[in-house]
């Protein structure tokens, strides 16, 4: 047993010894919404997001990451190429707080403290808690009353960063999301002019933009001389 935690914990000590600097910075890009109303496009921003986000550098190769984002989401069936969608003439807009932890994953070995530029691509693994807008009650003649409902999503994604200065990075990344729920576009049953759509289909949701982060905290120790 004493052999068995000492070697845990001689695992873990080697984790800490590869770890890197801490990155903390912002995150700014372009939204969409994929779901039951208007364009049909799988990517195609036209809203905006922002957030913060914070990275811990496990090894050369992941890292952990959170993220914190407020994000608009918007859609006009007058924008779609389906006539009847056209006919109907929905439209709507939306806001989302997410708070998000996973993996970014790189394919190369990369450092934000080792002398010179280090770039490369990357992978992106998170669940995420999120809060968004829901229609509860009708309070005139298609006037309706919302309020705030919180879900679940799985957001993936690949990006690419590179280090611009001295613990100076920046990246760009796409990340997709799956909802767990079919109501971003205030889809909801109890009410004959807001349910439409197949309620087999969830919504889902996109994001495109670009991060700029700066390191801090004590240098890793094979950063001097390493090979990485």
């Amino acid at each position: 047993m004493n052999n068995r935690l000492i070697s845990f914990f001689l695992l873990l000590s080697t984790l800490f010894s590869y770890s890197q600097i801490n990155e903390l910075g912002i995150s700014v890009g372009g939204t969409n919404y994929i779901g039951d109303v208007g364009d049909e496009a799988y990517i195609a921003p036209n809203d905006l997001y922002y957030g913060l986000i914070y990275k811990w550098n496990v090894t050369p190769r992941y890292a952990i990451r959170a993220q914190a984002t407020y994000l608009k989401i918007q859609s006009d069936d007058a924008e779609s190429k389906n006539g009847i969608k056209r006919a109907r003439g929905y439209s709507f807009k939306n806001s989302i707080k997410e708070l998000a932890i996973g993996i970014e994953f790189n394919y190369y070995d990369y450092s934000l403290n080792k002398p010179g530029l280090g770039s490369t691509p990357y992978l992106i693994a998170e669940v995420a808690l999120i809060n968004y807008n829901v229609v509860t009650r009708e309070t005139t003649p298609n006037n309706f009353n919302t309020e705030g409902k919180m879900g679940f999503t799985i957001p993936v994604g690949i990006g690419f960063k590179t280090k611009i200065a001295p613990n100076v990075g920046f990246g760009i990344e796409g990340k997709l999301r799956y909802t767990f729920a079919d109501n971003l576009d205030y889809n909801n049953p109890d009410f004959p002019q807001l349910s439409f759509g197949n309620p087999d289909s969830n919504d889902w949701y996109v994001s495109i933009g670009a991060n700029l982060v700066f390191g801090f905290g004590r240098k890793s120790c094979y950063s001097e001389g390493a090979t990485f």
